[in-house]
């Protein structure tokens, strides 16, 4: 094969495996997350809006300088990329004016149109770094501001709101961190289409295992997730058998048990799982028994 058409052959090869591998990335994501470091990452997050927001005074600060940890993250991402790209303009207008010639490394088309169109694909995707950054720092911002929100834990929609803001900008910044991945092959196009796709294939090889979890990872995530749900749990019933025995010593003891269950159930039960449903119903029954005792009638 002349070396004038290797172009034509290996840079479409070498974009359709980085672009197979990642239409299966996006697939596992939307049907696997847990399978994947961005679904799992995802859902991290949304844990953590959970405890930020549902103790704002305790963990405002906390929130405030991750959120600007990230900011910072993107604003440096940003700022490089566009810095490269404005290089690589600058050096495509004097090569372009002088009349420089090919180099003697570069294997395969060295026509000046294949060299412009290399150039502008770097451009290309240097600038659209540098609009996923900003876009993710537009989200951190928004969040920010709505992680130190007071909200009550039953309160899910606040709370998945911000989640959903924030799992964006964390989106934004994947995307610009992608494109920066996408330059490496890009750059080395420069130097002919063999090193371009060797760095194709190298890389979907490489961001395999970055992007995938392994199952000790999982198995641990799905033991802090638990932990979290039985705190909660616990946390929840504790605070029903407080609102138990303050709403059995205000009320009438003519008949406590149809006045504890009846407005108990009717205040919880639309608000609570099945398994909270069981701790309430055995703890009215515990304080109705309490209450037909002897001793707790006499007051």
């Amino acid at each position: 094969m002349e070396k004038e058409k290797l172009d034509f052959v290996l840079i479409p090869s070498g974009l359709f495996v980085l672009a197979l591998y990642h239409v299966w990335l996006v697939y596992n994501i939307i049907r696997n997350p847990k399978r994947t470091v961005i679904g799992l990452n995802a859902h991290s997050r949304h844990q953590w809006v959970f405890s930020m927001m549902t103790d704002p005074l305790k963990n405002g600060t906390l929130a405030v300088q991750t959120i600007r940890n990230n900011i910072m993250a993107s604003t440096l991402l940003g700022t490089t990329a566009i810095t490269l790209c404005s290089l690589i303009s600058v050096f495509v207008s004097s090569t372009s004016s002088s009349g420089n010639t090919a180099s003697q490394l570069v294997y395969g088309n060295k026509t000046p149109i294949i060299s412009s169109v290399k150039y502008f694909s770097i451009c290309l995707c240097f600038l659209l770094a540098f609009l996923c950054n900003v876009q993710a720092i537009r989200y951190y911002a928004h969040v920010s501001f709505l992680i130190t929100v007071p909200t009550s834990k039953d309160n899910r929609d606040a709370i998945d709101y911000v989640a959903r803001n924030l799992n964006r900008g964390s989106k934004f910044w994947s995307l610009g961190l992608r494109a920066f991945y996408l330059s490496f092959p890009l750059f080395l196009w420069t130097f002919g289409p063999i090193p371009m796709f060797a760095c194709c294939c190298t890389m979907t090889f490489i961001l395999y295992f970055l992007d995938t979890t392994t199952t000790f990872t999982r198995q641990i995530h799905y033991q802090s997730s638990k932990e979290e749900v039985k705190a909660d749990d616990l946390e929840s019933i504790i605070q029903s058998i407080m609102h138990v025995y303050l709403f059995s010593r205000a009320v009438s003891l003519k008949n406590p048990c149809s006045i504890f269950t009846g407005k108990l159930l009717s205040r919880t039960i639309g608000r609570i799982h099945s398994s909270k449903l069981v701790a309430f119903v055995f703890i009215s029954l515990l304080f109705s028994a309490m209450q037909a005792m002897p001793g707790i009638e006499k007051h």
